[in-house]
């Protein structure tokens, strides 16, 4: 199967979305906790095990768009022949007509 192109608007809705699930599952859980029923407690374990699998794995694509980004930076870097921060900078706020 094929997956979006890192940083793409597509995988950009996807992780907010998991963002937004991951809070409205710690806020159900942080709700719920005065329920000791067998039942609430076997929900709350299956959901706070579900909540950290999807932490780790928003986490796991948080750090591989962070490489992605450091990776094309550096190749335009090589590619413009940015020696500097200073030089990075100016290029990326450089009007070209």
């Amino acid at each position: 199967m094929d997956s979006p192109e890192p940083g793409s608007p597509t995988q950009e809705r996807l992780l907010d979305d998991l963002r937004q699930v991951i809070e409205n599952a710690e806020e159900l859980l942080k709700n719920t906790d005065q329920y000791h029923g067998a039942l609430y407690q076997a929900a709350r374990d299956k959901l706070a095990q579900a909540l950290a699998s999807a932490t780790e794995e928003l986490a796991r694509f948080e750090d591989m768009q962070i490489d992605r980004m450091i990776e094309l930076t550096a190749i335009a870097s090589r590619l413009h022949r940015d020696l500097t921060g200073e030089a990075r900078v100016l290029r990326a706020f450089r009007r070209e007509p």
